[in-house]
């Protein structure tokens, strides 16, 4: 059964957060697709991916290039999985693929200061549920730790 877990942000923009867990999925053997709505926000994360940190960077590309079904992490505005990862991210309210049921995760990551975001995750979260999908919903505590609250 496909996993889909809801990451509410607070007081932590996606790019400090979204790197952190990328190393995660890589670090247990997941190829990952992080799709986003806007072309912008890829172009913007594609950079951030390279410089987040002094001492590493993530291996990724975007869907626009030749080796996209190479790439570990892809970034991409597309419903598509042709790097056959086994993960999927979904930011700025990108919509569910239709083969969402492929993937061993759907990480849902949304904006806790946004009430429009919220609403949405909320209806995602009912329809999830209604579709079979076994739901989660993480937090972060005090110290910036995510905590499974649901």
């Amino acid at each position: 059964m496909t996993e889909m877990l809801f990451y509410h942000l607070q007081g932590q923009p996606l790019e400090r957060v979204l790197p952190t867990l990328l190393e995660r999925s890589l670090e247990r053997g997941w190829r990952v697709i992080v799709q986003s709505s806007s072309e912008e926000r890829v172009e913007a994360l594609d950079a951030h991916l390279w410089t987040f940190r002094d001492e590493s960077f993530l291996p990724h590309g975007t869907h626009k290039e030749p080796t996209a079904a190479e790439q570990p992490i892809l970034l991409t505005v597309d419903d598509g999985n042709p790097n056959g990862a086994t993960v999927r991210f979904l930011i700025d309210g990108a919509p569910l693929p239709p083969d969402a049921k492929a993937y061993e995760r759907i990480v849902l990551v949304f904006d806790g200061g946004d009430e429009d975001a919220v609403a949405d995750a909320r209806l995602r979260w009912t329809a999830a549920r209604g579709e079979g999908f076994e739901v989660t919903y993480w937090q972060p505590d005090e110290g910036g730790r995510w905590v499974k609250k649901a």
